[in-house]
């Protein structure tokens, strides 16, 4: 059996996984990435997004593509830096949309961590990348292991509300069962989609809100 060094709720929805020849030929080529370049995030942060929020206590999905590749940012959260870290232009247009929707400023630190500690999963489709490489891990099994784990969210619970922003991640909504779950689309927060329209006064925060507290779920804190 590979020892995954996983959060145990995920483990277990997702043990069937662990032995499938694409994840033992993606675990061999993450191992031969991470010994021989420098990769993002850390190794032990690979699947921070997991380890911060249990199966159970997901009540958001907010799904990105591709880690950080530039050194210091990427932690293992989709879309969020470490602290100190400069906001990179998504994240502050993420924080403009919230600032705009809820009336909240911007924050300090464009470390999610206090997000997902309250059931935001934020997962990237790809949960690796090669140093100043854009998209290098794509392609080599990540996005096939992040299906199965939107695909046990949407057949295992009830009331997720799971955000899609951009080509690429609304391309996940055939995942979703949008009788059961809400599924919020609209345009990339990246500047080159944003100033295009749809992305300022798309209002997802303040939807996601009420749509938990509909559901009798406590609404994230932004």
């Amino acid at each position: 059996m590979m020892n995954v060094k996983m959060e145990e709720s995920w483990k277990r929805h997702l043990v069937g996984e662990f032995e499938k020849p694409y994840f033992v030929n993606l675990v061999n080529f993450v191992r031969q990435e991470y010994a021989t370049t420098t990769c993002y995030p850390p190794g032990q942060l690979i699947f921070n997004a997991f380890n911060l929020c249990p199966y159970d206590k997901v009540k958001v999905v907010i799904t990105g593509q591709d880690p950080y590749h530039e050194p210091g940012q990427a932690h293992g959260l989709s879309f969020s830096v470490n602290d100190g870290v400069t906001f990179p232009p998504s994240l502050i247009n993420i924080f403009k949309e919230i600032a705009q929707d809820l009336g909240t400023p911007m924050p300090a630190s464009g470390n999610l961590t206090r997000w997902a500690q309250q059931g935001v999963l934020l997962l990237n489709a790809t949960l690796t990348v090669r140093a100043h490489q854009a998209a290098s891990h794509q392609h080599k099994g990540w996005e096939t292991f992040t299906d199965a784990a939107i695909r046990t969210l949407n057949e295992g619970r009830e009331h997720l509300v799971f955000i899609l922003w951009g080509g690429y991640a609304r391309s996940k909504a055939t995942l979703i069962d949008q009788n059961r779950h809400l599924v919020l689309q609209s345009v990339h927060p990246s500047p080159l989609s944003a100033n295009r329209g749809g992305w300022f006064g798309n209002h997802h925060f303040s939807r996601a809100n009420a749509y938990l507290t509909a559901h009798g779920m406590t609404p994230i804190n932004w």
